[in-house]
């Protein structure tokens, strides 16, 4: 299975970080919401700004949840929904990365309860997620939510991807929004994810960004050549899916380095 020297890692990434909305699942989840509860319109317009253009921030957060008002029963039932519409080769590319000793974590401005459950699917622990805190009234309609989670804030990844690459060292982060894009610089490499939303402004900007919906081009661009020969034969088929995703052109690879460590 050759690949190409230029853009191989050399020494072994030690944690994954994942996007959720738009990049683990085809959902963005407070859309889903809102359409269930015929604000979809408006919601929509709001979060196509927030992942291609400004960011996201609490009071943009904020106007979002307002106009949704999701109750607890439809905010615990958006976990099964993103597990529903997962993007192809998720669960097994994370399988093979944490059965190759990767930490695997989820950053998410989605809504906690939703983004945990649909962890749990993924066999990814709860104290690797780090997702958006809501309460609900007695009567479990929406309260409020966290504002001072850093998800809620335009550079909230960075601070997660920065104490995350302190604790593990060499990190790979992959995600759609600007929000993802705005940490690139402090992961050993980051991957932005079109198959759902190609967002054009992003994919310019990122060394390497996937048009494929499958995750399956992951595995050539964060394996070593080391780690590829130890893949089981139906692991191997996946990494080859992806490798064929990359010389079909399937992936966008911008002013690669040589040697790249």
């Amino acid at each position: 299975m050759p690949t190409d020297p230029r853009w191989q890692l050399q020494t072994p990434i030690n944690a994954i970080i994942f996007d959720c909305d738009g990049t683990l699942s085809t959902i963005e989840g407070i859309d889903e919401l809102a359409n269930e509860n015929h604000v979809g319109t408006s919601v929509q317009l709001l979060t196509s700004e927030a992942m291609g253009k400004t960011g996201i921030n609490p009071d943009l957060y904020r106007e979002r949840l307002q106009l949704v008002q999701p109750n607890k029963l439809q905010v615990d039932k958006l976990g099964e929904t993103y597990y529903a519409h997962r993007v192809p080769d998720a669960c097994e590319v994370i399988a093979i990365f944490q059965r190759l000793n990767k930490t695997i974590y989820i950053i998410s401005a989605g809504l906690a309860p939703a983004v945990i459950q649909f962890g749990d699917f993924l066999k990814i622990p709860t104290s690797n997620i780090f997702a958006v805190d809501v309460s609900f009234d007695a009567n479990d309609n929406y309260q409020d939510f966290d504002s001072q989670s850093p998800m809620t804030m335009r550079d909230g990844k960075r601070t997660i991807v920065s104490e995350l690459k302190a604790a593990n060292g060499r990190v790979a982060h992959i995600g759609d929004g600007l929000n993802d894009y705005i940490a690139h610089d402090l992961s050993t490499r980051f991957i932005g994810y079109g198959g759902v939303y190609y967002r054009k402004n992003i994919a310019a900007d990122c060394e390497f960004y996937i048009k494929a919906k499958s995750l399956a081009a992951m595995l050539p661009l964060l394996l070593t050549q080391q780690e590829v020969i130890t893949l089981t034969a139906q692991e191997s088929e996946i990494y080859k899916k992806g490798l064929k995703d990359i010389n079909n052109g399937m992936v966008e690879i911008n002013n690669i380095q040589d040697n790249y460590a």
